[in-house]
């Protein structure tokens, strides 16, 4: 499973791991792919300072990488409360009534009101200022390219940037910005993704950004075989993120709910919206996601905005037991997170699963 990319990050396997668990990252890298580590929860850069050393510690001089929110040419700068005074009292009083409306009950005085801030875009610069003073090898964004500057930032450090693209034509943006690598991000992501299904999306990048710039398929992967595919596709790596959700190692202190509702979930009970961020992102549909769609709810708000009002309900349904009252990115690849277990497992099936597809072309080819 060897590609270029492997040799210039010094990783074994072009396995990329996007988590927001410092453990699944180390666990992902130790096994031979490159665990990344998303930084939009930190609120606070002595937390994420303290976290990125823990990783520095426990990934056996493996390398790993960091992924960051920051919008290239919209920078939302101020502090929290200036910007939750742009919020409407129509949608405050919305989600208010959605919650009890859902009998979501609230968080113990003092917890969950600050909102996180890493969806501001002075906030994200602070997570790419500490990353660089430990040994990341890569610094990915997850909404296309950073600012030229950071760019030139990280490159100054000897670190690769990576950005998400749904649409060829973004890929070669990000390339004339400086951007290193390409994660072609399907419809069928997690998170923020685009319109355009990754059985079409990869070969369209792959082939508008040409042969130097290493591409990473994104967008329903979760076995050895859609590996396979996505390296058949011309990309040289995948870039992988719902699969690790339900993994042993992940834990974010938080209610059952979420994994309880990983683990039933199917295909098919996901939803693209823009109730998480302001932009469009796909979730698990619950009864949250169900709240947004009705006739009498507003509009949702644009980023971050979005994001500062619904902070505190995500943490007040996420720190519950209720599966069907969760708020949680997800992709269509979550029909196969219906079991826990370790990442070393995990990433076992995928290489192994991946040889054996290989071999059997190679039977096919004849």
């Amino acid at each position: 499973m060897r590609t270029d990319i492997c040799e210039r990050l010094g990783i074994e396997y072009p396995i990329f791991a996007f988590t927001p668990s410092e453990k699944v990252a180390a666990a992902v890298s130790r096994a031979g792919g490159l665990g990344v580590l998303g930084c939009v929860r930190f609120n606070d850069t002595e937390e994420l300072e303290e976290t990125l050393s823990w990783l520095d510690d426990n990934t056996d001089g493996k390398p790993y990488g960091v992924d960051v929110v920051m919008p290239m040419k919209i920078p939302t700068e101020g502090k929290a409360v200036d910007l939750k005074a742009m919020i409407p009292e129509e949608h405050i009083s919305f989600v208010e009534r959605t919650l009890q409306k859902l009998g979501v009950p609230p968080l113990p005085e003092g917890e969950g009101r600050e909102g996180v801030l890493g969806w501001l875009h002075s906030v994200a610069r602070s997570h790419v200022d500490v990353a660089l003073n430990h040994r990341p090898v890569l610094i990915a964004n997850a909404l296309g390219s950073p600012p030229v500057d950071v760019i030139e930032q990280a490159h100054d450090a000897g670190v690769l940037v990576a950005a998400l693209a749904g649409a060829a034509k973004h890929a070669a943006s990000h390339v004339a910005n400086g951007v290193d690598i390409i994660v072609a991000q399907g419809y069928e992501a997690g998170g923020h993704t685009g319109e355009i299904a990754s059985m079409v999306l990869t070969p369209e990048i792959v082939d508008a950004v040409g042969p130097d710039v290493p591409v990473l398929g994104a967008g329903g992967i979760g076995c050895g075989r859609q590996v396979a595919a996505s390296l058949a596709l011309g990309a040289q790596g995948v870039w992988t993120g719902s699969i690790w959700l339900t993994a042993a190692e992940y834990d974010l202190s938080q209610g059952t709910g979420i994994r309880d509702a990983l683990l039933r979930a199917g295909s098919g009970d996901t939803v693209r919206t823009r109730v998480y961020t302001g932009k469009p992102a796909r979730l698990l549909k619950t009864k949250w996601t169900d709240a947004w769609e009705a006739e009498d709810a507003p509009t949702p708000l644009p980023m971050p905005l979005q994001n500062l009002l619904v902070a505190d309900a995500h943490n007040r349904m996420n720190s519950g037991d209720d599966p069907d009252t969760i708020s949680m990115p997800a992709g269509q690849i979550v029909g196969r997170t219906n079991e826990v277990r370790p990442v070393e497992q995990i990433m076992a099936e995928l290489v192994s699963e991946y040889e054996e597809t290989v071999a059997r072309l190679e039977k096919i080819r004849g």
